[in-house]
């Protein structure tokens, strides 16, 4: 069993039925499969998209300009990163919003030493804000968090079983892969992450898990070792 991991979630966990935005019971599930690993007396942190509210690539039409549509993402990760703080407390789980981003109001600067005692305190860490700069996905986020932090792998929950060589919802042919590497993944151009996500990953062998969220109980599997989804290895 991992004893420290990084949760890399998209927005879109956090919408359920909904073309966009929050929705209450998939808010709230999303917490529960957390909590549930946290019970483990595993370390947690989370790293949040802001896709279910704003998405660069998806509002292009709007002509705002790129450095300034990532900064409006970052701060859709915050809501995103708040609203699941409040989840998380309401089953009696303690969190803290750590951010990129100063917004002093609803959270916390990312401070490494500070994030990693509250992890020791059995807290959860939920990472906001991206990385603080434009042109880095929370991907790539997640991946500098995760070794800042010292966690054991990263975890990136999604609504496929792996990774596969194409599109298993347009080739019914596809191969999911069980276990690959690093390099192969940048190589084939997999998406499994962006590939300044897989680089850093590769070069500090920081191995990645891809598996399904939306399957109760998924993450816990994952976390005790168990064969779910692709591991993506150094």
């Amino acid at each position: 069993m991992y004893k420290r991991i990084m949760l890399k979630l998209s927005g879109e966990a956090l919408k359920g039925e909904q073309e966009f935005g929050l929705e209450k019971d998939a808010l709230h599930a999303v917490a529960g499969e957390i909590l549930a690993v946290r019970q483990e007396k595993v370390e947690v942190a989370v790293t949040i998209g802001g896709g279910n509210i704003w998405r660069h690539r998806d509002t292009t039409e709007t002509g705002i300009e790129r450095t300034v549509s990532d900064y409006m993402g970052m701060l859709a990760t915050i809501m995103n990163a708040v609203a699941l703080q409040a989840a998380l407390e309401d089953l009696g789980a303690p969190s803290r919003v750590c951010s990129a981003i100063d917004v002093p109001q609803l959270c916390e600067p990312f401070l490494r030493r500070r994030a990693i005692r509250h992890m020791e305190k059995g807290r959860i860490v939920i990472c906001a804000g991206g990385t603080g700069s434009p042109y880095f996905t929370t991907d790539s986020a997640a991946a500098l968090r995760a070794l800042e932090l010292g966690c054991e792998a990263l975890l990136k929950a999604t609504n496929v079983d792996g990774v596969y060589d194409r599109d298993p919802q347009q080739a019914k042919d596809a191969k999911k892969y069980d276990t690959l590497s690093l390099q192969e993944a940048i190589e084939k151009d997999l998406q499994v992450m962006d590939q300044a996500a897989l680089s850093l990953c590769r070069d500090q062998k920081l191995p990645i898990i891809v598996f399904n969220f939306a399957n109760s109980g998924n993450l816990l599997r994952v976390v005790r070792g168990e064969t779910i989804g692709t591991k993506v290895v150094p």
